[in-house]
């Protein structure tokens, strides 16, 4: 199994770190692209929208302190994301349409409060996402008979026993399964999820 040296958060501290940041715009380009696009900015407006909040990322990347809570870099990612979108609005870069017919000035606020159900939203569906992408990324790292029992106790939710019976293997070697992959999990997301 590979091993990650450092956390992402943590190997991004250094400029020179191609794959780190290599890493961080694989991981969020996708993301940020999606948000854009969920306001109804499209097309090149989108990729630019998404391009103007990474390049603020890597120029305020030194800046940023982790406080050791969780969420914070989410939180401070959906601040950028915002105050660049209200930048391109105000602008008039891009024309997006605030959901539910509400001023778009009004939707980045909320956006902004961390507790505003919008912005738990985000952070939800930003948790999610990474996980996903997490996952895929340490699969390989992983027998696939452990991949099999995590995924099926885990991602499926099926009784151990059910999992273990199926793969001809006992419940302990499920929840040593899953111990492993929530544990290379942990690693691999150094203090980007909540």
């Amino acid at each position: 199994m590979s091993v990650t040296s450092a956390t992402l958060l943590a190997r991004l501290r250094d400029a020179r770190d191609d794959d780190a940041w290599g890493r961080l715009n694989d991981l969020y380009t996708p993301l940020i692209r999606s948000w854009a696009v969920r306001l109804g900015v499209r097309g090149s407006d989108a990729d630019d929208l998404t391009q103007d909040v990474l390049a603020v990322v890597v120029r305020r990347f030194p800046e940023f302190v982790h406080p050791e809570r969780p969420g914070a870099f989410r939180g401070w990612l959906r601040a950028i994301a915002a105050n660049c979108a209200r930048e391109a609005w105000r602008a008039r870069k891009v024309a997006p349409r605030a959901p539910g017919g509400t001023d778009f000035g009004s939707y980045l606020a909320r956006l902004e409060d961390p507790a505003d159900d919008l912005s738990r939203e985000w952070d939800r569906q930003h948790d999610v996402y990474v996980t996903r992408r997490l996952l895929e990324r340490i699969k390989p790292d992983f027998e696939p008979k452990t991949w099999e029992l995590f995924q099926g106790f885990v991602l499926e939710g099926r009784a151990a026993e059910e999992v273990a019976a199926a793969c001809g293997t006992t419940p302990n070697a499920v929840y040593i399964a899953k111990s492993r992959v929530l544990a290379r999990l942990r690693d691999e997301a150094g203090g980007l999820l909540g």
